[in-house]
């Protein structure tokens, strides 16, 4: 095919086929976010032993899991704005290599002051990948398998917090707790390099800025099957229809604001329950009488039963109402949460009530970076996905604080899993109402 004139550049995205130019980017962005997932899981894995290397109770934990989080919402809310002014590999290059240094720091950490600093500090370049390597990978995916393409990316977030199980298992034991965020930061930083080398900045986000027709055209040959080479002008629909608003006051706009809200409420309480499970899971299983050996494998399950979630979500969602397939994933990961308080004496039904919870839980929250990065045109995608993680990984800063708490009042495991049935239902409900609020308008501009 031999495009000529002026050219729809999402039209020419959605005709292109899958090709190995895609691959690349869903692999970098994979990547980045299997050492986000390895990161964020890697306090709770080291925090027993951590605890008893220092002498310091559990709870006394709390601030140092809940400050890479607060890192997390910090970076996502600045670099939302970053993106969508500089572009999408610029922040990504900078992020990656600054929570690779970051993680160096925290390796060497001597004192719960200093770790929870340096814990912050990698938050900070953390929050600021994962929202950019979703709006990269949702730019540049055709329309007919874009939920399958970001979900398969986001299936690196709960293969790293997994594989950072198994690591730690063999690392704290022959190394220290120490060697686990040392593996943390030597991930990064290599993978810096390889985005620098290999990583193509969005055709989309050099459209909408006006920049060289020459750079678009060379990016956009790569995955489009057809000659480029008689194209004089690039545009795209969704410019005549997006005013001179900033990216963020985007957001608080008519007819955005609805859903941005709803979006940032339902992310928020899914981060809640991630969290709670994510950082306190191997606490609360020694709480509820399994052994540590045990505990991490239960843990575990829910991380690979995510992986399914994932990719499940993806193909549904590219299939039917994706809302639906987001709201029907939080129903479920009620009634589950509430199953596992009721459940916990036979290991095997408790152990497939985590995987299945994984599955429903995981497949939901993943959901909700493909409901933002269709729901905001190009001006402002990167800051309508990095607020929304980065407002809701508040969600995640609340859950580990307040399974901290909650635990200092002598709460039993069981009644803190039967709690994460109500963010999971507030979860379910903010998503009907945004898909009852827009289901008679078009702002799927992605």
């Amino acid at each position: 095919m031999v495009y000529s004139g002026k050219v729809n550049i999402q039209q020419a995205i959605d005709e292109a086929p899958v090709s190995r130019f895609h691959w690349v980017i869903i692999i970098l962005g994979f990547l980045i976010l299997a050492i986000d997932g390895f990161d964020t899981a890697a306090m709770g894995y080291i925090a027993p032993t951590l605890s008893s290397d220092w002498g310091i109770k559990r709870q006394d934990l709390g601030p140092v899991l809940s400050a890479a989080l607060l890192g997390l919402s910090i970076g996502a809310l600045i670099a939302g704005p970053a993106s969508d002014r500089l572009g999408r590999k610029k922040v990504l290059v900078f992020s990656c290599l600054f929570f690779g240094l970051a993680s160096l720091g925290t390796a060497y950490a001597q004192t719960l002051n200093t770790l929870t600093l340096w814990r912050f500090l990698t938050g900070l370049g953390l929050g600021a990948a994962m929202p950019n390597a979703i709006t990269l990978v949702s730019e540049f995916a055709p329309k007919r398998c874009r939920s399958m393409a970001i979900n398969t990316m986001y299936c690196g977030f709960p293969l790293g917090a997994a594989g950072g199980g198994a690591i730690s298992s063999w690392l704290i034991p022959n190394y220290g707790w120490h060697s686990v965020l040392l593996a943390g930061a030597i991930a990064p930083l290599a993978l810096t390099v390889l985005l620098v080398l290999f990583l193509p900045e969005s055709v989309k986000f050099l459209v909408h800025r006006g920049k060289d027709i020459v750079q678009i055209r060379r990016i956009a040959q790569r995955f489009i099957a057809g000659s480029l080479a008689q194209v004089t002008h690039f545009y795209l629909d969704e410019e005549r229809t997006t005013g001179k608003k900033g990216s963020v006051a985007q957001l608080f706009s008519q007819p955005w604001l609805a859903g941005t809200l709803m979006l940032w409420m339902t992310y928020f309480m899914g981060l809640v329950i991630y969290y709670v499970l994510l950082s306190w899971m191997p606490t609360l299983m020694l709480g509820m009488g399994y052994p540590l050996a045990e505990s991490a494998w239960l843990t575990s399950l829910f991380t690979f039963g995510g992986t399914a979630g994932i990719l499940l979500a993806g193909w549904m969602m590219d299939r039917w109402e994706a809302h639906k397939v987001v709201m029907t994933g939080f129903a479920l990961t009620m009634l589950f949460a509430l199953a596992l308080g009721f459940e916990n004496n036979h290991i095997v039904l408790f152990g497939g009530l985590i995987f299945l919870m994984g599955i429903t839980m995981n497949g939901a929250q993943s959901g909700l970076q493909t409901l933002a990065a269709t729901f905001y045109p190009t001006h402002c995608r990167a800051t309508g996905i990095a607020w929304m993680q980065g407002v809701g990984r508040f969600g995640g800063v609340a859950g580990t604080m307040m399974s901290a708490q909650l635990l200092s009042q002598q709460w039993q495991a069981d009644s803190i899993l039967m709690f994460l049935s109500v963010p999971a239902l507030l979860a379910a409900a903010a998503t009907l109402y945004k898909l009852q609020r827009y289901k008679t308008q078009n702002l799927s501009v992605a």
